[in-house]
C-alpha cells in the first residue's frame, strides 16, 4: 500500500475507519542513470546473489487489486489469465489496470527489466508468474463496506486456481465472517496470504484488513534506514516488515515507470520473498515457508520476540535461501493469532461494532480480540479504545468517506549512457505523510556494505 491517497482527497472524517484503504504511496521523478540503479531495496537485500539460487520459478502468486497490464514490457509473459471482479461499468478485464496500482505492486513482485533492452525495472522475483484478479473501487462497492465480501470472493478464487502466494496491498476498515472464513479457506488449500497493514498511522492508526484477520501475514513498511516508516501502521496487527519507501518500479499508464512508498510495497517484497524460498523448496507447504521466513528474519532490537512497529521483524530472504534451518511441521500455522481465534468463542461487543460480527481480530498469544499493543520502536502507546470506537464508528457511517491515493508516474528510463529528462507527470497525485519519527533502528536485517 504506497502512501497514495488514491484518485481524490480525504473527504470526511470516518474513512480510515469505514473506507477501502487501497494502501498506496507517494511519487518524484527517479534522477539515476538507470531504473535499476534506483531499487535500493534489490541491493539491500542481495537480489542479484539470490538470483544465482532461484528467480522464484514454479511459483503463483495472486495480485489481488486494481487489474495488472501485461503490455508492460516488464511484465510480458508474467500475467496469467485471471478474473474481474469489478462491475460492468468498468472497461476491459482483470488484464485492465484502471488505476495502475495493480501493475505496480506486480512490478515489484516479477518484473523482469526487460525495458529498454534490460534497462527496466526489476522485481524481487522475477520468475514467477502473476494472478490478477481484479477487484471494485472504493466508490463501486457501497463506500467500503461492501469490500469483505470481494475480497473473500477473490482469496478463494485465489486459492483453488492454486496460487502459493496471495498478495493483498489493500484493505478494509471493516470486515465479516466471509473474510476471516476466506483467509482460513486459503490456508487450508496450502497458499500464503500477505496482506498491507495501511498507511494511515498519523491518522488514527485503524485496523485494516485483512491485514488483521487471523492467518493473513500483516505487513508493514521500513525505510532505508530500517526504521518503521512514518506512515505505517503499527499494533498486534503487523507481524513481519520489508522496504516500503522510494520504490521504483513498473506500473501502469503511459510511461509504464513509477516511484511510490507505503506498505503496498512493502506487502509485494514479503510476498515475493515467499516465492523465492517456497521456488526453492518446493515441497514445502505453505506454513514451513512462513516458519523459516520467521526464523530467519531481522528481528526487533529491544529483546521482545516482537513489537508493534516492524512484527516479528525485517524478512531476509537471502538468509532463508542460505540457511533456512528446520521448516518444522507440515500442517502447523506458525503465528500464534489463528490458534487464539479459534479457541474465541465470540468477538466482543466492541469488536462487532467495529469489525463485524463473526470476524476476530489479531491477538496476542493468549487469544483474544485485538488488544492494545506498545508501539515499542517509537516509545508511544497505542491504544485501542473500546467504547469510544463504537460510538465513533457509529457516527461514522452516518458521515462516512473515501480516502483514495494516487501515484504520479515517472517517466520512461532513457536507453543506456543517456541522462535521465525529468518529465511532467502523468494522472497520479500522491499524499505526502506528514512529519514523524519511525521506530528505533534495526541491527543488521540486510548485511549489504553500508548501503542502507
Amino acid at each position: 500500500m504506497p502512501t497514495r491517497t488514491r484518485h481524490g482527497r480525504l473527504r470526511a472524517v470516518a474513512s480510515a475507519l469505514a473506507g477501502l484503504l487501497l494502501v498506496g504511496g507517494a511519487a518524484s521523478p527517479a534522477h539515476a542513470d538507470s531504473t535499476r540503479s534506483q531499487q535500493w531495496y534489490l541491493d539491500a537485500m542481495h537480489a542479484e546473489e539470490m538470483w544465482k539460487i532461484t528467480k522464484g520459478k514454479g511459483i503463483k502468486v495472486a495480485v489481488i487489486d486494481t487489474g495488472v497490464d501485461p503490455t508492460n514490457p516488464d511484465l510480458s509473459g508474467q500475467v496469467l489469465d485471471g478474473l474481474d471482479l469489478a462491475p460492468a461499468s468498468r472497461a476491459g478485464d482483470e488484464h485492465t489496470d484502471y488505476e495502475g496500482h495493480g501493475t505496480g505492486m506486480a512490478g515489484l513482485i516479477a518484473g523482469t527489466g526487460a525495458y529498454g533492452g534490460g534497462n527496466g525495472s526489476f522485481g524481487l522475483a522475477p520468475g514467477v508468474k502473476i494472478l490478477p484478479i481484479r477487484v471494485p473501487a472504493e466508490t463501486e462497492d457501497n463506500m467500503g463496506f461492501g469490500r469483505p465480501a470481494y475480497l473473500a470472493k477473490a482469496i478463494r478464487y485465489a486459492a483453488d486456481a492454486h496460487a502459493q502466494v496471495i498478495n493483498i496491498s489493500m484493505g478494509s476498515a471493516v470486515t465479516d465472517a466471509d473474510l476471516t472464513a476466506a483467509v482460513k479457506y486459503a490456508l487450508d488449500r496450502g497458499s500464503l496470504i500477505f496482506a498491507a497493514v495501511g498507511n494511515e498511522a498519523e491518522k488514527g492508526n485503524a485496523l485494516v484488513y485483512p491485514a488483521a484477520t487471523p492467518g493473513a501475514v500483516g505487513v508493514g513498511s521500513v525505510g532505508k534506514d530500517l526504521r518503521r516508516s512514518s506512515f505505517s501502521q503499527y499494533g498486534p496487527q503487523v507481524d513481519v516488515a520489508a522496504p516500503g519507501e522510494e520504490m521504483v518500479h513498473a506500473c501502469g499508464g503511459k510511461t509504464g515507470l513509477c516511484k511510490s512508498r507505503g506498505t503496498s510495497d512493502a506487502t509485494a517484497l514479503a510476498s515475493a520473498s515467499a516465492a523465492l524460498i517456497w521456488s526453492k523448496h518446493p515441497t514445502w507447504t505453505n506454513n514451513q515457508v512462513l516458519r523459516v521466513m520467521l526464523n530467519t528474519i531481522g528481528g526487533p532490537t529491544d529483546g521482545a520476540k516482537r513489537n508493534d512497529s516492524i512484527g516479528y521483524g525485517i524478512v531476509r530472504p537471502r538468509i532463508a535461501l542460505q540457511n533456512p534451518g528446520d521448516p518444522g511441521p507440515a500442517d502447523v500455522y506458525p503465528l500464534p493469532d489463528l490458534k487464539a481465534a479459534e479457541k474465541t468463542t465470540s468477538p466482543s461487543a466492541d469488536a462487532s461494532a467495529s469489525q463485524g460480527a463473526g470476524a476476530p481480530a489479531k491477538g496476542d498469544d493468549t487469544g483474544g480480540t485485538a488488544s492494545a499493543g506498545k508501539d515499542s520502536g517509537n516509545s508511544t502507546v497505542w491504544v485501542v479504545v473500546g467504547v469510544a470506537a463504537a460510538g465513533l464508528f457509529a457516527a461514522v457511517v452516518a458521515a462516512v468517506a473515501i480516502s483514495r491515493k494516487r501515484r504520479r508516474q515517472l517517466p520512461p528510463p532513457p536507453p543506456p549512457g543517456m541522462p535521465m529528462q525529468q518529465a511532467p507527470y502523468g494522472g497520479w497525485q500522491f499524499t505526502q505523510p506528514g512529519p514523524g519519527s519511525g521506530a528505533g533502528p534495526q541491527s543488521g536485517p540486510y548485511d549489504h556494505g553500508g548501503r542502507q
